[in-house]
């Protein structure tokens, strides 16, 4: 599936390159720092730092709902969200770049792009399209994350460097990244294992102890689930099980108060 989705991602970004160059887009826009906002969270009392996403589709669920983009944006904002992760990528998440830029406008907190990037235009898109932040896969870019990481710093943008396994994390802290992402789901199997942040942050923290925030992916469904992961991340990403709810507001309040 990996594989599938990153060569559709590939050609795909051909012919955006083509309709819209790099050089046409607007670079200015407003950046909000993700690592700021979760730090201010994860050592503060009381609420959790939790990133909530913008989820319409997934491969493994199918269609999760219809998305009022702004609205959600603003019930997980009101929830206590401490930043939006936002889904672009079109035929397999449900996303839109459209989605990434009615999301930034309509909340306060940062916004990160997440999808699969491929290519170093995308990191243009992602600030042209008011990104604060993109998610970088280790999965993906291999010993190019370094060269992306740098990119996306020098547009003005953060990145959260997403890991599986020890050897993606032994490329993640050599690109330099402060921001960690441990993605529970093996892309292989499609399984869940929340033993995996338990597993990788303990690596992280005796491989680069210090200023790393360590931010847990994927399969986190309940209050249980978040208190658990929380243990050995700094902030934890949640979106299909928000996404399902019904009430978004009340569904992040749930979680995090």
């Amino acid at each position: 599936m990996l594989d599938e989705i990153v060569a559709r991602t590939r050609a795909e970004v051909e012919v955006r390159k083509w309709a819209m160059p790099a050089d046409k887009f607007q670079l200015d826009s407003e950046t909000r720092s993700l690592k700021a906002s979760l730090r201010a969270r994860s050592t503060g009392m009381g609420n959790k730092a939790v990133i909530t996403e913008i989820k319409p589709a997934s491969p493994s669920e199918g269609k999760i709902c219809d998305v009022d983009v702004p609205e959600t944006a603003r019930a997980m904002e009101a929830g206590g969200a401490c930043a939006l992760s936002v889904l672009t990528e079109p035929f397999y998440f449900g996303g839109s770049l459209e989605n990434l830029r009615k999301a930034k406008a309509a909340v306060k907190i940062p916004v990160m792009r997440k999808d699969f990037i491929v290519d170093e235009y995308q990191l243009f898109e992602a600030k042209h399209y008011g990104a604060d932040a993109v998610l970088l896969m280790v999965s993906v870019l291999g010993n190019r994350t370094k060269q992306f990481y740098e990119a996306a710093r020098r547009l003005g943008m953060e990145a959260l460097v997403e890991v599986h396994d020890v050897n993606e994390l032994k490329a993640a802290l050599g690109s330099g990244a402060e921001l960690i992402g441990i993605n529970n789901r093996d892309l292989k199997t499609m399984k869940i294992n929340l033993n995996a942040t338990k597993e990788l942050s303990d690596k992280i923290r005796k491989m680069s102890p210090g200023a790393k925030l360590i931010v847990s992916e994927s399969g986190i469904t309940s209050r249980a689930d978040l208190d658990f992961v929380l243990k050995y991340a700094d902030a934890a990403l949640i979106g299909t099980s928000i996404m399902r709810s019904g009430d978004i507001e009340s569904a992040v309040k749930n979680l995090i108060k």
